[in-house]
Formats: structure tokens, C-alpha cells, sequence
């Protein structure tokens, strides 16, 4: 779908694409001030720690007790080539082969290929709209084998925009350590929630659980900065270790530059996300009144992240332009064929019948692009 959209944008056609997972946004001035000023630094021109500086591991500490309240020490943290390496690197250090991984579905496809890549085997517990795309106890507990060794726990979710409310991240976070699993939890939307709600640290509110608990997160989404390519693990100092040695052959340290950024962002206020939250938040109430609209579609409001995940089913089935969707990968494409407007089918997420949106684009180009999806689903017979 990426590949088509871009090929007729190439074309001279307007497709206006709403598949793109990161901020609209520039990286704030300050962070990139921090990171030329760097860049003129001789010692940044080198080597330096596999498993990042020092200066910036304790940023990331002091960071983690200031934003979540959980208390680490520089020494239980990693910093990874974005988010994606500190994922792969925390499945490789803890599974063996044929361990079990509890993924809720819709998931992030990273998970599932990490697991694998690391020898795990993901097994899917599959939420809808009814629940606001969020898992119960129950359904994890069905899911559990004596094979089971981690549960993948994501609040705010990519790719639904559902947020755990506390007691059922703690609910949730007390069933693991009954059973004795780890839990990767990924933490990098903590900063976008709207609202009411509010963002709860699963080691903060079980925090027996924390010695099995990794946290995934980094400044891609909460600073703009997806391109600078600075994530990071916090964990358990023996399992940081593993993983540390494992990167220091795999990749070494982070661009060093980049790192003089991520200090800078992690350590400022505040203040620049707050000014993009408030914009995520417009939209997200724009985009999830005006795909309701949409006869056949239905569309939770998210409560965090920059996506919306409405249920196509209602559409599928019927003709449009004469052409019959059976699955919400041809609806995507009849979408971006007859719309020009680029969406993610569900497929891409383990649960076929939905589209992702991101409404990280321009209040305009969001109006305009639903606005074709409207006009062209509303031909549906």
C-alpha cells in the first residue's frame, strides 16, 4: 500500500496518505541546537559506549522517575537504535526456543517478527470495538499455557489508541507475577493521552513485578524525533547486561549525536509536546466524528497515540463503483485507487475488518482525506 501510494504521488496524483506512525511535526529548536553543537565536539566524532553514555542513561533514569515515578538506576538501562532494536534485543535476551509470548491483538507488527526472531512463539489474544480494544484477565489467563514466559503490554496502543485505566493495569500486572511471566511493556505514547485519561506505569502500580518487567520506550513520538533513531530498554542490570553485550556486536552505540539530542529532549520541560498534544487532540475528536459519520463504520474514540482504528465490516460486502471489498485490504485499496486517500488495512495489524488512520497530518489534509472517504463510501450499495 506504501509503496502504491507513493508511486502515484510520484504520478502527480494528491494522495494524501494517513498511514505514517510519527509526529508532523519538526523536532523542537533546542533539541537540534543540542545536537549541532555536538556535532562540533571532537570527542562525538568517536567510539563511545555500546550501551549508550553515560550522561544520557542517567537523563533517562531521572527522566523515568520524573515522568511515570518509577525509580532505576543509569545501570538498568540500555540505549538502543530506536524503539524497534530495544524490542528485538529484550525478546533475545530472555526467551529461549519455544518460549510463549501473549500478544493482544490489534498489535504493532514488530512484535510478533521480534518473537520470532528471538525464538519465541506469539500467541494472539484478539480484542474489538466492543472492549475499546482492551484485553480482560480472563482472556489473557484462556491464553496461557505452562509455556507462557512473557506477556507484550502496550498502554497507549499502536495501532487503536487504547489506554488501560489503572486498576486494569493493575489487574493486569498482578495476574503476571501470580504466574511467575515477565512483561515487556512499551511505553513510548505515555506522554499522548487526552483528556480524562491518564497513563499508568505497570511497574509503578505492581512494583513486585518489576525485577521481570521490561520497559521499552525512547523520544521518536513524544519529541518528533523519529529520525534520530535513540530508544531505549529499562530492566533488570543482569538481563541490561545480556542485551548490552548482544548490541556492542550487533550495532554498537548509538550515533553519538544523536544521543547529545535525546539528553537534551529527555531533560527539558515539557512545554513543545504539550502545543502537539493539543493538536493531536483536535484532531482525534475530528477524525472520530467524521468516520462515524460513514455508514457501516464504527470508530472508539482513542485515548491515546495519534490513530484511529474504526471496524470496516459494515462496508465490506457492498459495491462501490462496481467494485465488491471482501476484506479491509481491498477496501484499502479501492480507498487509495478511487479516493487517493492512504489508509492501513487491518490485516497488517492481526485483525482483518479495520483500517488504521493516524491523524498525524495537517488539519486540513485530515479533513480533506476523510472527507473523500465519506463522499466515496457513501456510494456503497
Amino acid at each position: 500500500m506504501d509503496a502504491k501510494a507513493k508511486a502515484m504521488k510520484a504520478e502527480g496524483r494528491p494522495v494524501i496518505g494517513f498511514g505514517a506512525g510519527e509526529p508532523d511535526f519538526p523536532t523542537p529548536d533546542y533539541i537540534v541546537e543540542a545536537a549541532v553543537e555536538a556535532a562540533r565536539q571532537p570527542k562525538n566524532h568517536r567510539y563511545s559506549p555500546a550501551g549508550g553514555q553515560p550522561e544520557l542513561k542517567k537523563a533517562i533514569a531521572e527522566k523515568t522517575r520524573r515522568d511515570s515515578g518509577y525509580e532505576v538506576e543509569p545501570s538498568q538501562v540500555l540505549v538502543t537504535n530506536g524503539g524497534k532494536q530495544a524490542i528485538y534485543e529484550a525478546f533475545a535476551a530472555i526467551l529461549d526456543p519455544g518460549d510463549e509470548v501473549i500478544v493482544v491483538a490489534p498489535y504493532w507488527t514488530t512484535y510478533p517478527e521480534s518473537i520470532k526472531l528471538a525464538g519465541g512463539t506469539p500467541v494472539f489474544v484478539t480484542t474489538d470495538e466492543s472492549t475499546g480494544y482492551l484485553a480482560s484477565v480472563d482472556q489473557l489467563e484462556e491464553a496461557r499455557t505452562d509455556r507462557t514466559k512473557v506477556l507484550v503490554f502496550v498502554s497507549p496502543n499502536n495501532p487503536t489508541g487504547a489506554v488501560y485505566p489503572r486498576d486494569q493495569v493493575r489487574a493486569i500486572g498482578e495476574w503476571a507475577d501470580r504466574h511467575g511471566l515477565w512483561v515487556l511493556t512499551d511505553e513510548i505514547y505515555e506522554h499522548l493521552v487526552y483528556g480524562d485519561t491518564e497513563f499508568s506505569s505497570l511497574p509503578v502500580e505492581v512494583p513486585q513485578i518489576a525485577d521481570r518487567t521490561l520497559v521499552v520506550n525512547g523520544v521518536a513520538k513524544t519529541y518528533a524525533m523519529t529520525g534520530w533513531r535513540v530508544g531505549w530498554i529499562i530492566g533488570p542490570e543482569d538481563v541490561i547486561k545480556a542485551a548490552s553485550n548482544l548490541q556492542s556486536h550487533a550495532t554498537s552505540n548509538v550515533a553519538n549525536v544523536s544521543q547529545a539530542a535525546a539528553i537534551a529532549a529527555v531533560g527539558g520541560d515539557l512545554a513543545a509536546v504539550e502545543k502537539m498534544r493539543e493538536s493531536f487532540d483536535r484532531r482525534r475528536r475530528t477524525i472520530v466524528r467524521m468516520l462515524n459519520e460513514i455508514d457501516g463504520v464504527v470508530c472508539p474514540e482513542p485515548q491515546g497515540a495519534f490513530y484511529a482504528y474504526p471496524s470496516v465490516k459494515g462496508v465490506l460486502g457492498r459495491t462501490v463503483r462496481g467494485r465488491t471489498p471482501q476484506t479491509s485490504t481491498e477496501l484499502a485499496e479501492l480507498i487509495l485507487e478511487e479516493a487517493e486517500v492512504a489508509v492501513v488495512p487491518g490485516e497488517a495489524f492481526g485483525t482483518p475488518g479495520y483500517l488504521r488512520l493516524s491523524y498525524a497530518l495537517s488539519d486540513e489534509d485530515l479533513t480533506e482525506g476523510v472527507g473523500r472517504i465519506q463522499k466515496l463510501l457513501a456510494e456503497a450499495r
